[in-house]
């Protein structure tokens, strides 16, 4: 397949007043399309268990300590330093996006200290027409990395009203700016912002139902003016334009200069995703809706790893366990598919939410949250400096190493929205009298419905390591709950009681979701899921293995050292014609505040063979080390504090395989190695025992496993 010759007038062939498909037109209909479940402000759900225990990691790991340390927050052009790792200036506002839920979900003080001084800076620094940033020269302003600022914006607007005075005059002045640049068609100076524009499109609306302050025309203008001259979505996901193909076969090639190119970033096609609810909201085009549909279907089987994530490094490619996986792509999926849930109500969206934030991301992270990787590959048993040419479109020798800014620096400061918003997604408004438990983990939350109705609920669990959830829920009045059921999970096999008393499973066949009158006063609800091994093909005759929400990969072992004595040292960088990094201007880098000693980068080493072939007859799942038989028996099991640990979840999963032939490719595992005609596999070595754990803990890893009949072998299983 060819790739699709979009003509370069493009952006501009409407004219603002001209009707559009998609009801870019001015109108006077100023009504948004109503949410299928409502978000909870900021700061009303509260993490618990391992979840609480993760985000603590986080606060006291590289997340929460980047304004000590990190140039390209602590010296950041933002806050009157000189650090910028590009000229997008992109580094301090995707932090401050991140930063926000995190402190906020925390409660941390010295966290909400940390947005407190940024914001100050930020809004009193903001220039006389209403620009925000460092930018002066009006030839340098680049709408893009207002965006995630924006979003940053409206999360403490939601947390902390008592920042409305200050913070929503602000706002509203650079909006005024951006809705006269935008009518002048200026303001894209890049094609990031011109293919993202959906994310300042969400704020705009959450101002518009939140705090409009008599600028409803001012709002809506500025959303259609936002699609009109940036690039429409929907155009890319149409049959007659859409890359179905593995890209690196698609003929010409799309290169990082082509036209096509930020239609199949992997960044900008995570962020994509909600593009087409977020358009429906303000025009009413029921063609956004199949849209956004198409994007998410086409996107996740054409171009998806098996840890739920895109397979993109930078440029999406096909579905190669040897390709990478972005950071930055894991956490923009996660908020894309936690804001489609909530659009939409499709049950799948939240299904692959649950499955990209319990396995895509925690897999690039190490357990104490002090390391990233750049991308990571599905079959990926060692984790080092690649030497010689690499198997990416376009990511360094160092891509797959755990540090603190491998390649690039830009998934250190997106790391941190990954789980906060997470978290802040988990319960939603399920109508006027409503609370809805959407994304499945421990978590409090304590909010007054449209109704007027005060609820309390604390839910205590270890999902999704276990099956069992248990909510303590106390109520002013009457109310209606739903928990969601994920589609893995059969309703005749699961479980729910109110009260001990046994409840009927019906989950509504769109939403998933399971609906519970709760009386007035304290309800106690036990709910227990029904998952089963699910083995799922992938290329070549592989598979992927799956249990519940969680995919098991083959552990390989791991030996782990510390690339030097010393902390890892920041790069230079040049990238895509972006001015390398320069010394900030309180001096010379030896004076810049000191790396923390924690943030270290690492070699892995696999100690066991990962060049295995599984016999998926004898895959026998154990939910606990003390589950011997694998009869799902087993006393209860604490977690540890760093969950995504090697051992730290409990379950496993044991089988046998054998080793085969299977050759490295650019210093990476080739492609799974072809059966033969009949599908068969020859061993090399004798029949071995496996043990396959959650990949999310995995860090080196092989997740995508060629398939054996050791009967046929002759050895019997």
């Amino acid at each position: 397949m060819s790739s699709p010759a979009f003509p370069p007038s493009h952006i501009q062939e409407y004219a603002l007043d001209a009707p559009r498909p998609g009801h870019l037109a001015a109108s006077s209909d100023y009504s948004l399309i109503p949410l299928t479940f409502q978000p909870l402000p900021l700061g009303a759900i509260t993490p618990l268990g391992w979840m609480e225990d993760l985000m603590g990691l986080m606060a006291n790991g590289l997340a929460g300590y980047q304004k000590d340390f990190y140039h390209y927050v602590n010296d950041s052009s933002w806050l009157g330093g000189s650090s910028e790792y590009s000229v997008l200036n992109e580094g301090f506002p995707y932090w401050f996006n991140g930063l926000v839920p995190l402190a906020y979900g925390l409660g941390d003080k010295r966290l909400i200290n940390q947005v407190h001084d940024a914001l100050d800076y930020v809004l009193d620094h903001q220039q006389a027409d209403g620009w925000l940033g460092p930018e002066t020269a009006s030839t340098a302003r680049d709408l893009w990395a207002r965006f995630p600022l924006f979003l940053g914006f409206i999360q403490v607007l939601e947390a902390e009203p008592s920042q409305t005075s200050r913070l929503l005059p602000s706002m509203y002045k650079f909006i005024n700016l951006m809705y006269s640049m935008l009518l002048r068609d200026v303001g894209f100076l890049e094609y990031w912002g011109e293919v993202r524009y959906q994310d300042m499109i969400i704020s705009l609306q959450w101002l518009h139902e939140n705090s409009p302050a008599n600028n409803t025309q001012l709002l809506f203008d500025t959303m259609r003016l936002l699609r009109l001259r940036g690039r429409d979505w929907a155009d890319y996901y149409d049959v007659s334009n859409y890359m179905f193909d593995d890209l690196d076969t698609i003929e010409p090639v799309v290169t990082a200069w082509s036209y096509s190119y930020p239609w199949v970033h992997g960044v900008n096609v995570g962020q994509s995703l909600k593009a087409g609810a977020v358009i429906y909201r303000y025009t009413g085009d029921e063609t956004e809706l199949q849209s956004a549909r198409d994007a998410v279907n086409w996107t996740f089987t054409y171009h998806g790893d098996v840890g739920g994530s895109i397979i993109g490094d930078e440029r999406e490619t096909g579905l190669s366990p040897h390709r990478g996986s972005e950071l930055c792509t894991a956490v923009e999926t996660m908020y894309s598919l936690s804001y489609l849930y909530q659009a939409l109500g499709d049950n799948g969206y939240a299904d692959r939410c649950e499955l990209a934030a319990f396995n895509a991301l925690p897999v690039m992270t190490t357990s104490n949250q002090w390391a990233r990787q750049y991308v990571v590959l599905a079959n990926q048993p060692f984790s080092h400096h690649l030497s010689g040419e690499v198997p990416f479109f376009n990511v360094g020798q160092d891509g797959i190493v755990y540090g603190l800014e491998s390649h690039y620096p830009c998934c250190t400061v997106n790391l941190p929205q990954g789980y906060p918003k997470f978290l802040s997604a988990s319960f939603v408004h399920a109508g006027p009298n409503g609370l809805a438990h959407a994304l499945l983990m421990p978590a409090h939350v304590t909010t007054t419905l449209p109704s007027s109705t005060s609820v309390n609920i604390t839910c205590t669990t270890t999902y999704p390591f276990n099956n069992s959830l248990k909510y303590t829920i106390s109520a002013s009045a009457p109310f209606s709950f739903h928990i969601r059921l994920p589609a893995w999970s059969s309703p005749l096999s699961s479980s729910l009681s109110l009260n001990s008393i046994a409840q009927s499973l019906a989950p509504d066949p769109h939403t998933g979701m399971l609906s519970l009158g709760i009386p007035a006063g304290t309800n106690h609800i036990a709910y227990t899921l029904a998952p089963t091994l699910r083995i799922v093909s992938r290329a070549n005759d592989s598979v992927a293995i799956y249990h519940g929400a969680l995919l098991y990969a083959l552990d390989v072992g791991e030996s782990r050292t510390t690339m030097s004595s010393a902390p890892f040292v920041a790069n230079n960088y040049s990238h895509e014609g972006f001015p390398p990094y320069t010394d900030p201007g309180i001096g010379t880098k030896d004076t810049l505040p000191p790396i923390p000693v924690q943030a270290q980068s690492y070699n892995l080493s696999n100690t066991l063979p990962w060049n295995i072939a599984i016999d998926t007859s004898t895959l026998i799942f154990h939910a606990s080390p003390n589950d011997v038989n694998g009869d799902g028996e087993a006393e209860e099991y604490f977690l540890p504090q760093e969950i995504w640990s090697r051992t730290g979840p409990p379950s496993f999963i044991t089988g046998r395989g054998c080793q085969i032939e299977w050759p490295l490719d650019k210093g990476v595992p080739a492609a799974v190695p072809l059966a033969d005609a009949e599908g068969r596999r020859v061993c090399t070595g004798l029949a071995v025992e496996v043990v396959l754990r959650p990949y999310g803990s995995l860090k080196i890893h092989m997740a995508e496993l060629p398939v054996v009949d050791l009967g046929r072998q002759g050895w019997g299983i």
